[in-house]
């Protein structure tokens, strides 16, 4: 069994709600599942070279999995957003607190969701904030910078932060305009959302979704395991499809090693 209980005490709040509005006042275009693409946003924004997004063509088929450069550091899954997942997160979450956790002292650099379809980026942020990533983003470079002053901040600060930084988002716009297919608008309702998983240096697997209450701790992984490892797919990603009976628009993508 893995563990799904949260990472720390939280502080009482108000229940956190993504906000869906076609009015809000902060929000993203969707950002496409594209591999190149997440890449240069990744580089753009400080990155390593040495780092790249690739595409999981499978979660059961070893001969396909080969295929993604190892060791993965992160995996983000996009996911519909069904009736039956909604079921389980309502339920899943009724026992939790809202995470309120901040510091150094924190297991995980965990943001909430407060830009509408902000999902991609948002997963992109938690898969090089946390983990062996967090290694291969350049001092100085403005993720750098932004996860810098996220540590210090609780998850209502980080929002804002998010919020109001200008180099996010035009790194952001660059990139999603640039997708395979015609860009949605902003203001568009999508019901694909990504969610990221990363394995921590305690070999913790974490599910780091900003529409959740906060980090959630899924299980400990073996010495040698990777976010592609049996353990990991079978805590994470493949726990997504199981609830799920007819809607099979999921995907995945790894951040590992680049091939270049």
């Amino acid at each position: 069994m893995s563990d799904q209980t949260p990472v720390a005490p939280a502080a009482a709040a108000e229940p956190y709600e993504p906000d869906t509005r076609p009015d809000a006042p902060n929000a993203f275009i969707p950002l496409e599942a594209n591999p190149p693409l997440m890449t240069g946003l990744l580089h753009k924004l400080g990155v390593d070279s040495t780092v790249a997004v690739h595409d999981v063509f499978s979660l059961t088929e070893p001969d396909m999995l080969a295929f993604v450069p190892r060791p993965a550091m992160a995996l983000l899954l996009v996911f519909p957003i069904s009736e039956a997942y909604e079921k389980h997160r309502v339920a899943e979450d009724a026992g939790r607190e809202l995470y309120q956790g901040k510091g150094s002292g924190e297991p995980v650099l965990w943001f909430r969701q407060t830009i509408r379809n902000a999902c991609g980026v948002m997963g992109l942020l938690h898969a090089t904030a946390n983990g062996p990533a967090r290694n291969f983003v350049g001092e100085g470079t403005p993720l750098d910078s932004l996860l810098k002053r996220a540590v210090d901040l609780d998850p209502q600060g980080r929002a804002k932060l998010l919020e109001t930084d200008k180099a996010l988002a035009a790194a952001h716009l660059a990139a999603a305009e640039r997708g395979d297919t015609s860009a949605p608008d902003a203001r568009d309702d999508i019901d694909l959302h990504y969610v990221c998983f990363v394995r921590t240096e305690d070999g913790t697997l974490w599910e780091l979704d900003g529409r959740r209450k906060g980090p959630i701790s899924r299980g400990k992984l073996g010495s040698d395991d990777d976010v592609l490892s049996e353990k990991a797919l079978e805590w994470g990603p493949l726990a997504f499809l199981a609830r799920e009976s007819a809607d099979l628009r999921f995907s995945c993508v790894a951040l590992g090693p680049s091939l270049d």
